[in-house]
């Protein structure tokens, strides 16, 4: 397949119109729509805006790639714009994008396709076929472009590859370094960055070999000969790549930016010998303790790589469990003390719901604790993980006392890499499958026997606290979680309140739900709730485009989908953010001091009837989508005409 097959003529704009990020992107993707290319604009814009809250994909040098594969595309399409006037796209080099490439990948996409996608980004770094293309003014000159630009690089690989089986002896001699690159989605970063390093390294006379983290699978892995041979090592990445295969080799650690736009830099400290010496268990030498994260980035990282993966199960078992409520309430249990406390159980219908709800709940905390100890031990940390998770449930040291085991025992198997790092080479296959998981095991299980005892009384004592909040003191605690929600839409504060209120459910259960958990998701809701309001009460003051994506966000708010507002956020932060504050706030305290309780930690108006108070809980929810998008809508400015 070649990139004309993906770049189609009825998908392309010559003269984009808008001026700003939000502007181009809806500009695109209704081009897109029109094209027939995407079946459902909201589905497909929903991925564009996730990737672009990872990192901007306005790569710089005037060119930007937003990319989203999920249901909403029906064809592979890669859609070409133009801008005459320049696109302020929050480039990462902060400077107006002229060309931009809108992939379009449908879910299941095969690796013909993700091939010429990965081409589409070798291109854009020869300088000479990027000025050709923002010369070009026709569809049919994009296309002549990229066809004569594909003649070229297929000559110019036949000519590399005959020249390499001839020289295979006399390179021996020139420095050698392996790289990494990788990003999120895997289709365009990734083999953008492993372009650059490549033709850099050519201009500079140097061996490089890339290993890529795309969408297509590791491709061209690096060997143990080829890591050994190396002078250095560079990992591009802005997602985990396997790490501990580089111990003892200078590495160099940055974002896949980096490795398109500062690949001489890169590969120049990669050869000093002044790059940090990696070590198998996360560390590095101090002479560049900047190359690593903050300690506050890499614990959230770490922390969150445990929350993603225990997420499905806090989900669907929670809300397994609370149909299991709702049958047993349905059919009738009596009214006696212990036949209510077997509510969810009582009859045998119910019962099936909740033994499958009671098995994935069962697995949560070792799921969370599991994954936290692998993002930091890499696999070895999975069995001391599991471990600590299972070990805290049992003990009653519950969700926190998880989180705890999870740094535990990653921290003991870094712990464990440098106690053995002495051991003959010999034994390096046995140390993963024997002593990590062993001692590892051992060590990590008598630290969470002990850290049990004090987790268990705080665990304790705040179950009871939040059961006994009601009145100020639950309004107050729901209002700061729900503010929270809405404070930066998905992001870490946000995130640190849904996990928060996820964690109470558990607990809460034979009480009916969480509280806490209601005015959570309540919170969540309100943002793009709010902009639908706004954009229907103060149309005048928003474009064409943001009232068309107002009416929009109404399914997003009700769906408990926050980050539906983030578009509004992003294009003007200081009126959007605090207007959705307040209005989350409110709703959380209003929730919170009436004492609505909820089962399930997801799914916004599709579990309605999983609220002790559904009719009352709506009707907050309004009031703080009402009271927000007034304020939104005052403090904004009229649109220019």
């Amino acid at each position: 397949m070649q990139i004309n097959d993906l770049l189609i003529k009825d998908a392309m704009i010559m003269d984009l119109q808008a001026t700003d990020k939000k502007g181009a992107i809806d500009e695109m993707i209704q081009k897109m729509y029109d094209a027939g290319r995407i079946t459902d604009i909201e589905t497909y814009k929903e991925g564009i805006l996730a990737r672009e809250a990872q990192t901007s994909t306005g790569l710089g040098d005037g060119i930007a790639m937003p990319h989203a594969k999920n249901a909403a595309v029906k064809e592979a399409t890669v859609l070409f714009a133009k801008s005459n006037k320049g696109v302020d796209y929050e480039a990462l080099d902060g400077q107006p994008t002229y060309l931009f490439f809108m992939i379009a990948a449908p879910e299941g996409a095969n690796d013909t396709h993700l091939q010429a996608l990965a081409a589409l980004s070798r291109q854009l770094i020869n300088p000479d076929f990027v000025a050709k293309l923002k010369t070009a003014t026709t569809p049919e000159e994009v296309q002549a472009t990229f066809a004569e630009a594909e003649k070229a690089e297929a000559e110019e690989k036949a000519a590399e590859q005959a020249a390499e089986e001839v020289a295979v002896e006399t390179t021996s001699d020139r420095p050698f370094i392996v790289a990494v690159t990788a990003c999120p989605t895997g289709i365009a970063h990734t083999y953008m960055a492993e372009d650059s390093l490549k033709k850099k390294a050519k201009e500079l006379g140097i061996d490089i070999k890339v290993e890529t983290n795309g969408s297509e699978g590791i491709k061209n892995r690096l060997t143990t000969q080829d890591i050994e041979r190396a002078a250095g090592v560079i990992v591009a990445a802005d997602k985990k790549v396997e790490m501990a295969r580089f111990d003892g080799k200078h590495l160099v650690n940055r974002p896949v930016g980096d490795g398109i736009r500062k690949t001489e830099e890169l590969i120049n400290l990669a050869l000093s010998g002044s790059a940090p010496i990696y070590h198998g268990d996360g560390s590095a030498s101090s002479e560049e303790s900047s190359e690593k994260g903050s300690v506050g980035q890499e614990i959230y990282k770490n922390l969150m790589n445990g929350v993603s993966h225990m997420l499905p199960f806090v989900i669907a078992g929670g809300i397994l469990i609370a149909i299991a409520f709702m049958v047993d309430n349905f059919l009738g249990v009596p009214q006696t003390q212990e036949a209510l406390s077997q509510l969810g159980s009582y009859n045998e219908a119910a019962s099936w719901f909740k033994q499958i709800g009671d098995a994935a709940f069962g697995f949560m905390l070792p799921v969370l604790a599991g994954f936290i100890a692998m993002s930091i031990g890499d696999r070895p940390g999975l069995v001391a993980g599991f471990a600590a998770g299972a070990l805290a449930n049992a003990g009653g040291a519950g969700f926190l006392g998880a989180l705890l085991g999870g740094f535990i025992a990653g921290y003991v198997i870094v712990f464990l890499r440098k106690a053995l790092k002495g051991l003959p080479k010999s034994l390096d296959g046995i140390k993963t499958i024997l002593f990590y998981p062993f001692f590892g095991l051992l060590i990590t299980g008598f630290i969470m026997l002990l850290v049990n005892v004090p987790m268990k009384a705080i665990n304790d004592g705040l179950n009871g606290f939040l059961q006994s909040l009601d009145g100020a003191n639950a309004a107050l605690l729901g209002a700061l979680l729900a503010g929270m929600m809405a404070a930066d839409l998905g992001g870490p504060i946000n995130k640190a309140a849904y996990v928060f209120g996820t964690g109470t459910i558990a607990a809460t259960v034979a009480q009916g739900g969480s509280v806490v958990m209601a005015a959570v998701m309540a919170g969540g809701m309100v943002p793009p709730l709010a902009i639908f309001v706004a954009t229907r009460l103060f149309k005048n003051k928003f474009t064409k485009q943001e009232n068309e994506a107002g009416l929009t966000n109404i399914i997003m708010g009700l769906s408990f989908v926050t980050e539906g507002a983030i578009p509004f956020a992003a294009a003007d932060p200081l009126r959007a953010i605090p207007s959705f504050v307040v209005g989350s706030a409110l709703t959380g305290g209003l929730v919170g001091a009436f004492g609505i309780r909820l089962m399930a930690p997801h799914g916004g108006i599709f579990v309605v009837p999983l609220l002790s108070n559904p009719l009352l809980y709506l009707g907050f929810v309004v009031v703080g989508a009402i009271v927000s998008g007034i304020l939104l809508g005052f403090l904004r400015k009229p649109i220019e005409k």
